[in-house]
């Protein structure tokens, strides 16, 4: 599963919700789902966007993590 790390970045760069919902012009609810991780799915010009706002490269925003399989 792709993980995206939009609020261990916002922690670390010690910024809101308010200010990265504010920053990026988009709609609360689909920037809400991306920070819950809620999607399944990011266009490129939302990922450029988010490298701008935040100041970083994609391989700082997207990680992979191993799904953990049913008993």
């Amino acid at each position: 599963m792709v993980y995206i790390k939009i609020k261990e970045i916002l922690k670390e760069k010690q910024k809101s919700k308010y200010w990265f919902i504010k920053n990026m012009e988009g709609g609360y609810q689909a920037l809400s789902h991306l920070m819950n991780n809620e999607t399944s799915g990011i266009h490129f010009d939302t990922l450029e966007k988010l490298c701008k706002v935040l100041e970083c490269e994609p391989g700082d925003i997207l990680t992979l993590k191993k799904e953990e399989k049913d008993a």
